[in-house]
């Protein structure tokens, strides 16, 4: 499962659809960045850093503080895939964000999507 062009995909134009189907579902962008900041350790300052930057996934993600320990414990079905069994680091990463964003916008509490 080697997709390159995810990678060099801007995090800023991808986060900006994450906002758009949260919000269509009654959830708010505020919860959005909650989810994201969890995963990925980034401070709020950081966050706007990067979106600012338009940094691609690749940059997103390797200047990440520190991948949430509980990121494992996010499993299921995305994009067809079982998020357990990507074996390409980024790409688990990648749908790990969009297995909790998908999480937000079905109504799912927020404990349950931060594994608490």
């Amino acid at each position: 499962m080697k997709n390159t062009k995810i990678f060099q995909t801007s995090f800023a134009s991808v986060y900006r659809l994450y906002k758009e189907k949260v919000e269509r579902k009654g959830r708010t962008a505020d919860e959005v960045d909650t989810v994201i900041l969890w995963l990925t350790g980034y401070n709020e300052a950081q966050f706007r850093e990067q979106i600012e930057k338009k940094a691609d996934f690749e940059t997103f993600f390797a200047e990440a503080p520190k991948l949430n320990p509980n990121a494992s414990k996010i499993t299921g079905m995305i994009c067809g895939y079982r998020i357990e069994d990507i074996e390409d680091p980024l790409i688990q990463k990648i749908r790990y964000m969009d297995k909790l964003v998908d999480e937000l916008a079905k109504g799912r509490k927020m404990e349950k999507i931060l594994r608490e």
